[in-house]
């Protein structure tokens, strides 16, 4: 489930144990990976129930970390605690993206790392962003935006970070009704999605690859693998 975090962080040099902050742990998967590897581990949320599920993982794998609930763009941090900062499939949630990676450069020690992953959309390609956005938005309203890879590096250079990989994996989604399930979407924003589907421009089809397979609706979302680093003094 994690395979794109073991994929990074060979290309991250960590401390034998470092301090570590996975914001918006969800179900704890990346933070949790990080603790077998023998790395000294917070787990952040928004939400009780999420830092809930993460607990009750950690319990199951005999993983001792830390819990703490706050937004991500307000972390409750002094300066330079961690050595690597991490976010997975959660940005595109955060209303204040600029924000979040500010806070994430201020809690960060000098030479840490920030990995982020997550969905995005190919730089200059603005029919299938704002497609895409429409989509997103309809099948979860909590979603607020995916940034392009562009806009992911100027959010880092503004907080001081220096961006090493920027890195487009196509991440295939199986069937259409999953990803309705998975976020609880309306009849009728599922309606309005399907209309929005087989109206898709031709920019959308090619980036996409949306098609049908098996009478399923299927496509490729590209996701971002970022890692930055907060230089030394």
């Amino acid at each position: 489930m994690v395979s794109d975090v073991r994929n990074a962080l060979e290309q991250i040099p960590l401390p034998v144990r470092a301090r570590v902050l996975d914001v918006a742990t969800g179900g704890g998967h990346t933070g949790l990976l990080l603790a077998e590897l023998g790395h000294e581990v917070t787990l952040s949320d928004l939400t009780e129930p999420m830092l809930q599920r993460a607990r009750e993982a950690a319990e199951a794998r005999g993983l001792v970390v830390h819990f703490r609930q706050h937004p991500a763009e307000a972390l409750p941090y002094p300066d330079c605690s961690f050595d690597l900062v991490t976010c997975r499939v959660a940005p595109h949630h955060f209303s204040e993206p600029a924000r979040f990676v500010s806070e994430v450069s201020r809690v960060l020690a000098q030479e840490g790392h920030f990995l982020l992953i997550d969905g995005t959309v190919q730089d200059d390609e603005p029919e299938a962003e704002a497609w895409l956005h429409a989509v997103e938005k309809l099948r979860d309203p909590s979603h607020h935006c995916f940034l392009t890879p562009r806009a992911w590096k100027e959010l880092c250079a503004k907080a001081g970070l220096e961006v090493m990989v920027s890195e487009l994996h196509p991440k295939k989604q199986p069937d259409l009704n999953w990803y309705f399930e998975t976020a609880a979407t309306s009849e009728e924003n599922r309606r309005t999605v399907l209309e929005l589907i087989r109206n898709a421009p031709e920019s959308v089809r090619r980036l996409f690859s949306l098609s049908e397979e098996e009478g399923k609706i299927v496509w490729q979302w590209p996701i971002l693998t970022l890692i930055a680093q907060k230089p030394p003094l």
